[in-house]
């Protein structure tokens, strides 16, 4: 049976990790919280000691990282994946970084004689818990055949967007509307506050109406607007996630001036120490901005 390598297990890559163990995959396992090592091995993974040590063993190595410079050393530093891993292994990358980095590493996999896969993570903690993830994934055929299996006991939604970097440039364009229609949806109801309006019946006008977006409807009832800012997906995050789309926007020519202002508003939110909450917590932080008390549902 092949070995699965899993490096990073934090709030998405430990309960992604898990699912792979309780479905009957072989693990080798990493983070540089031990907590999470132990924890895997309590499910029967075998816990490294670092991120060679996995690599040595796996068929395929997994990372789940905080951004583009941690998921570089991993994979490309003197103790990382490349220098360690036996030739035809892959390489399958779920963190969400910069798509330069995805592609000078694919390279890099390639003159080492291995592959890369870049699989980022659509949805939240919670549906990674419950084993429903959705990846896009960036991969050649053969290569997406290989990961196909480990992706589909991870999650239940899978779209192979194209070869490798088209994952990564897909999940920019989706967390771009994601992240932007939370400040959108911040700033229409502090309006809507500020202008002494009823909040349920303002959002079943605009539930009626083309102004409907999914963050409001379903995401917002169920945390800010019921006084849940706990942190699936924080502000911190979505503003990392704000810069690397500005990033690839700039690089590709693409001029994008809300993204820019909902950077900033991000920033702002951050600076005034909202940034570990929940990114819904964005209509907290503009009232707090604009001396208003947050709106909630009436219970």
């Amino acid at each position: 049976m092949q070995v699965i390598g899993f490096v990073g297990l934090g709030r998405m890559g430990r309960p992604m990790a898990s699912n792979l163990s309780r479905k009957g995959y072989r693990l080798a396992v990493y983070d540089v919280n031990p907590e999470g090592v132990k924890a895997l091995e309590d499910l029967q993974a075998h816990g490294c000691a670092s991120v060679a040590e996995v690599a040595a063993q796996a068929d395929i190595i997994v990372t789940m990282l905080p951004d583009s410079n941690v998921v570089r050393d991993v994979v490309a530093g003197p103790e990382g994946i490349l220098a360690n891993a036996k030739v035809g292994a892959v390489i399958l990358d779920m963190s969400t970084i910069d798509p330069v980095t995805t592609d000078a590493l694919a390279k890099l996999a390639v003159a080492r004689g291995m592959t890369m896969v870049d699989a980022p993570v659509g949805r939240l903690a919670s549906h990674a818990d419950a084993g429903q993830s959705l990846f896009m994934v960036g991969a050649s055929d053969a290569d997406f055949a290989r990961v196909l299996p480990l992706l589909e006991a991870m999650g239940s939604t899978i779209y192979h967007c194209g070869p490798v970097g088209a994952g990564t440039r897909t999940k920019l364009v989706n967390n771009y509307l994601a992240v932007a229609s939370c400040q959108f949806n911040a700033e229409a109801l502090a309006l809507a506050q500020g202008l002494n309006l009823d909040l349920e019946k303002t959002l079943d006008v605009i539930y009626g109406t083309t102004a409907f977006n999914g963050q409001l409807k379903i995401a917002w009832p169920a945390k800010v607007l019921s006084g849940d800012t706990s942190p699936g997906f924080t502000i911190d995050l979505a503003h990392k996630d704000l810069s690397l789309v500005l990033a690839a926007a700039h690089a590709a020519k693409v001029p994008m001036p809300i993204a820019a202002a909902a950077h900033e508003a991000f920033s702002t939110a951050r600076a005034r120490g909202f940034g570990g909450i929940d990114f819904s917590g964005m209509l907290d932080a503009h009232c707090d901005l604009a001396g208003l008390k947050p709106p909630r549902l009436k219970t």
